[in-house]
């Protein structure tokens, strides 16, 4: 019985391949051995993949550090803190408070949407909704009412979502020394107006007397 079916399984590869039995099982052979290194090569690299993917997941995972509290830090030092290195937070300020948004690596961290706003006060951008290096600051004048609304916006989504863990430095530009001189001419010239009018009535009044007097002979 299994040699006729043998027999018989033959006769059908002649028929529906037009090759012998011999050959069509090396014609067989040969196409599964390349079907395996083909699959071993590809599938290395799918695996290595894979496997990377798996551990950038695991690291996404992990349990993230508590915020820490920086206290007040300069624009300078606050760069330090925008992604690049992985060991340090990530921060990002808006209205010069400073949030922790390391909850939201995938948006604000290194290939991220929104990673030019990370380690920076980005309220004028957030405002304007710009990508514009010009707008990557804190600097809120001349932004529209409808700007202002939406900063507002912002804020309130990072206050409800992010630790805030510290203020943005704001340097002041000393205006002493203009003011002590612009109230020195000013009171300089409310000394001479002052004085003008003393001078010229003092000047007046001997001439003013000498013609009473001249009329004064004349009766």
């Amino acid at each position: 019985m299994a040699l006729e079916l043998w027999e018989t399984f033959k006769e059908s590869i002649t028929t529906y391949t037009g090759l012998s039995p011999a050959t069509f099982f090396t014609v067989l052979a040969l196409g599964l051995a390349l079907y395996y290194v083909v699959s071993n090569f590809f599938g290395s690299s799918d695996d290595t993949h894979i496997r990377q993917r798996s551990r950038g997941f695991e690291e996404q995972m992990q349990p993230l550090p508590p915020p820490v509290q920086l206290g007040e830090i300069t624009e300078e030092e606050l760069k330090q803190y925008d992604g690049s290195d992985s060991q340090k937070p990530l921060l990002m300020a808006i209205k010069s408070q400073i949030y922790d948004v390391s909850l939201s690596r995938m948006f604000y961290g290194p290939g991220g949407p929104y990673a030019l706003f990370a380690g920076k006060d980005a309220s004028r951008a957030l405002a304007k909704m710009s990508f514009d290096d010009k707008d990557l600051n804190g600097d809120l004048t001349g932004l529209g009412v409808f700007e202002l609304e939406a900063l507002q916006d912002w804020e309130y989504k990072f206050m409800s979502k992010y630790v805030k863990v510290g203020t943005v430095k704001t340097t002041t530009v000393p205006v002493t020394d203009g003011t002590t001189e612009g109230q020195a001419a000013t009171e300089a010239t409310r000394e001479s107006v002052a004085d003008g009018p003393s001078e010229s009535v003092a000047k007046e009044t001997p001439e003013a007397s000498s013609a009473v007097d001249t009329e004064k002979d004349k009766e």
